[in-house]
């Protein structure tokens, strides 16, 4: 117990501190507590300054004070002040209610010391006056409405607002119209609260086209009331309230019978709306036209609407034709009056939005033309059997001509025929083969062969009617089987080894395949055939056969027993020195060849080179020396050979035989190599061996060639030797000696002269010459 009452006074005492402390705590605190507030009336008139009041705090010694904050030396600067020794409040300058409704500053109280005793919160409130009228977001607000709109409908809604304190008479405010203009008796706008503009009645475009209406906000206030105002400009966008009619029509109102793209007829509308608007732009619409023969078209610039034919006219099926055009406007029809104001809601009005469109009767007469007759069945089909004879009837055609005023003569005429198989009868139309008609022809598409089939009349310009006749061409078995190749490759091999023979059938079936092939003549141990039936045959080679071309007589025949016999070349070879046979055969072609084309080229050389000397030596010519007469008498030349003593002289070419003319024996040599090398190709290739021998007789025809050419140009050589390069020579004549007449030396001239002198030597100089021509060299 006693331990217990110590404990309860300890808990006291503790609580009792603790209160204590809590209490200058709070009242510590409480001393920077906002304790007064103070009203600034907005846009105070002064005089400046004006006392609004004092801060007065509990104290017992003398104390200095401070403000601080909004008003003093913070936005909105220059407005508040306090006397630091009796704490009372100045304005010096009118606030706004509208930048500030309220000023929060800071008081502080200090000792002598300058330590701060008290710290207070103070707050000033700014009392707001109507000083701001109502302000619209636009000053002036236009818009476009239609004509159309009927009245009670939203056209606008302004907006407006006022910066004085929210809730307060200031700030509120309505709206009204002040002025119309036009005032037009059908036609009433009002606003209501939430600044929406709307009307009473009946819209007239052709009464006004735009509305200025003046909307006014005035505010509530109590002392004062502020307004303002905004333009409102409404523009009527003409609608359809006036229907279109057709005024008149231009134009000939006749067609041309199997005419299009013609106007016959056009159309005049007139109408009271805008011009060019959708209220104004025509629409036209036909009745009456089953057969859409017709259209009408509007023209842009005059509204008016063009008649035009889309689809030929018959004639035959009508003189006239009797239309019934009506017209509209693009934007729909409205109508709208007033039949009663009333002075409360909304007006009593007439409207309407269905109204019948204008519609005129028109007639348009069809001319009658010279129509081409029409054949009865356009597309028709017909049965022909393969290799009929000439003559056989194919197919009758019909026609009619429709005309009731022109000429109905016509004939029928083959408009095409792709292989001139056929012809008809001018007027009964019957068709018949002029060719034996083929089934495999390239003109039968899927065994069908097509001709056009024409009508034509003696109209003026005569008019031509067109149909088309399909031929079925049934099959006959006029084609036997074929094998696809005539060449085939099989390679040397100790086993036997197989090759394919593929044959084909121009005719279907049951004319075509599959095939029986049959091996013909000796070809037991050699050659067989598994399978020997259906599209394609295995060849099989026994390994006795030797390698090289061989050739097999084959025979294939088809389902009805119809064959054909075959010479197939097959080449047997060592497929693993080649790929195949082929190769083998076109290199050895190809060697062969540019073996025989560089031997070709080598013997053109050698002709054009022997050509040139030919040409060289027989521009050689002698130099004729002219002389006195010699007295008649013969000269001692002690010579065996008249002409052996002349020499070559060193300006002429020498002509080597050796060299340029070589042996005829050489070139047999040359030929008989060339033979061995070409017949070693003969075991090889059969078709090589052929084209070979016929380049090797040419080749021999050509060595015979240059041998003659050898020996004629050795004669030629020979002659040169003894003629070219003669000069004149002092001669003892022939007897005494003493009796001769003493010759004269003959002067040389210049080559130039010389060529000229020669040409004129005359008669001194033939003993001369005769005495230095050979034997065997003619005049």
């Amino acid at each position: 117990m006693y331990w217990t009452s110590i404990m309860i006074c300890y808990f006291l005492l503790v609580y009792y501190l603790s209160s204590a402390a809590c209490s200058e705590l709070l009242s510590r605190h409480r001393r920077t507590w906002i304790i007064d507030s103070f009203t600034i009336e907005e846009g105070h008139p002064g005089p400046f300054p004006y006392e609004l009041g004092t801060i007065s705090i509990e104290r017992d010694h003398r104390v200095y004070f401070d403000l601080y904050g909004e008003g003093v030396d913070e936005d909105p600067k220059g407005v508040l002040s306090i006397d630091k020794e009796s704490g009372i409040l100045s304005i010096h300058r009118p606030v706004d209610y509208e930048e500030k409704k309220l000023l929060k500053l800071s008081f502080e109280a200090r000792k002598s010391d300058l330590s701060i005793e008290t710290k207070l919160g103070i707050e000033i409130s700014i009392l707001d006056i109507n000083d701001n009228p109502p302000r619209f977001q636009m000053d002036l607000y236009e818009i476009r409405i239609d004509e159309e709109n009927t009245q009670g409908s939203n056209l606008l809604t302004v907006v407006a607002y006022d910066r004085d304190e929210a809730g307060s008479p200031n700030s509120t405010f309505h709206y009204e119209i002040k002025s119309v203009s036009p005032n037009t008796p059908d036609t009433e706008f009002f606003i209501n609260e939430f600044g929406t503009i709307s009307f009473k009645g009946c819209l007239d475009h052709e009464v006004a086209e735009m509305f200025t209406i003046l909307v006014e906000a005035k505010d509530h206030g109590e002392v004062v009331s502020l307004s303002s105002s905004t333009t409102v400009i409404i523009h009527v966008q003409d609608g359809n309230n006036h229907l279109p009619i057709i005024s008149g029509q231009t134009g000939t109102s006749r067609v041309k019978e199997d005419e299009t793209g013609s106007s016959p007829l056009r159309l005049q509308a007139t109408d009271k709306d805008t011009l060019n608007s959708p209220a104004w732009r025509a629409r036209y619409t036909i009745q009456g036209d089953e057969g859409e023969h017709f259209k009408v078209e509007t023209d842009s610039d005059t509204n008016d609407g063009i008649l035009t034919v889309v689809k030929p006219l018959d004639f035959e099926e009508g003189v006239q034709r009797e239309l019934s055009i009506s017209v509209e406007n693009e934007a729909p029809y409205f109508f709208c009056k007033v039949k009663e104001r009333t002075s409360s809601g909304l007006w009593t009005v007439e409207t309407s939005k269905v109204d019948e469109p204008h519609t005129v009767k028109v007639i348009i007469t069809v001319e009658d033309i010279n129509d081409p007759p029409v054949f009865s069945v356009t597309v028709k089909e017909a049965m022909l059997e393969e290799n009929a004879p000439i003559g056989t009837w194919v197919e009758r055609v019909t026609a009619f001509d429709p005309d009731s005023s022109h000429a109905k003569d016509f004939v029928y005429t083959i408009g095409s025929d792709p292989a001139g198989w056929v012809a008809v009868d001018p007027h009964a139309g019957d068709i018949t083969t002029v060719k034996t008609p083929d089934r495999e022809s390239p003109h039968v598409v899927n065994g069908v062969y097509t001709i056009l089939l024409h009508a034509v009349d003696n109209g003026n310009p005569p008019q031509t009617g067109t149909a088309t006749l399909q031929i079925h061409v049934t099959d006959q078995n006029d084609n036997v089987p074929q094998p696809t190749v005539q060449h085939m490759d099989v390679c040397v091999s100790d086993s036997p080894t197989t090759t394919n023979i593929t044959a084909f059938d121009l005719d279907e079936n049951p004319f075509g395949g599959p095939f029986t092939f049959e091996l013909l003549g000796d070809v037991k141990g050699k050659w067989k055939l598994n399978p020997s039936y259906g599209y394609t045959a295995g060849l099989v080679k026994e390994p006795g056969v030797y390698a090289g071309p061989h050739t097999i007589n084959v025979k294939i025949s088809d389902l009805q027993g119809e064959y054909g016999v075959y010479n197939l070349s097959v080449t047997v070879c060592d497929c693993s020195a080649m790929a195949n046979c082929r190769t083998h055969r076109e290199a050895a072609t190809r060697a062969a060849s540019g073996a025989v084309g560089v031997v070709f080229a080598s013997l053109f050389l050698l002709l054009f080179l022997l050509l040139m000397a030919v040409t060289i030596s027989c521009k050689k010519h002698f130099t004729m020396v002219q002389t006195d007469s010699s007295g008649e008498t013969l000269l001692i030349s002690n010579t065996e050979k008249p002409g052996t003593d002349c020499k070559v002289p060193d300006g002429v070419l020498a002509v080597s035989p050796d060299k340029k003319h070589p042996d005829p024996s050489h070139w047999q040599t040359m030929h008989d190599g060339m033979q061995h090398t070409i017949f070693s190709y003969e075991f090889e290739d059969m078709s090589t061996m052929n084209f070979l021998n016929k380049r090797n007789s040419t080749y021999a025809s050509d060595v015979t060639l240059l041998t003659l050419l050898h020996r004629r140009l050795s004669s030629l050589q020979e002659t040169e030797d003894e003629l070219l390069d003669y000069e004149p020579h002092l001669y003892a004549e022939e007897g005494d000696s003493d009796h001769l007449s003493e010759l004269e030396s003959i002067t040389i001239p210049d080559v130039d002269s010389l060529q000229k002198t020669l040409e004129y030597l005359g008669p001194k100089f033939r003993q001369l010459a005769s005495i230095c021509r050979p034997p065997h060299i003619q005049n």
